[in-house]
């Protein structure tokens, strides 16, 4: 998912550019604008935590573009394509660390295998169809 941070700085262009030149395919993508509701129910794994309230209202404050993404080891390549959530951390190349600005706002959200990724697909697809490929 591209956060509101990267669709305001105009960064969509690039980031697709980048997942599709690593081999990735779209599979389909959603833009959309979340309500509070909804973004409580998709980061609900962090709700117990203390920066859950922040990253509500930042995911919150204008809209995201969901993609869809496929191919060989996606879940794996797509955590390193990004790079790890504090951009200062990041790998250099990864997008976080090109783009990111904080922690929070690190341009990207790639769901995190040990956390039900499934869910997340279901989240912003939940007519999907499951590929064949």
């Amino acid at each position: 998912m591209i956060k509101p941070d990267g669709v305001k700085r105009r960064l969509i262009g690039e980031i697709i550019k980048r997942v599709e030149k690593d081999g990735f395919r779209i599979m389909d993508m959603k833009f959309t604008r979340l309500t509070r509701r909804q973004a409580k129910e998709f980061y609900a794994v962090h709700k117990e935590k203390d920066f859950f309230l922040p990253l509500i209202d930042f995911i919150t404050e204008g809209p995201v573009l969901a993609l869809l993404l496929a191919r060989k080891n996606a879940q794996k390549r797509l955590r390193e394509l990004v790079g790890a959530t504090n951009p200062k951390s990041a790998k250099p190349g990864t997008i976080r660390a090109d783009f990111g600005t904080s922690t929070r706002r690190n341009v990207v959200h790639a769901a995190n295998p040990d956390e039900n990724p499934e869910r997340e697909i279901d989240f912003f697809f939940p007519k999907r169809k499951p590929t064949t490929d």
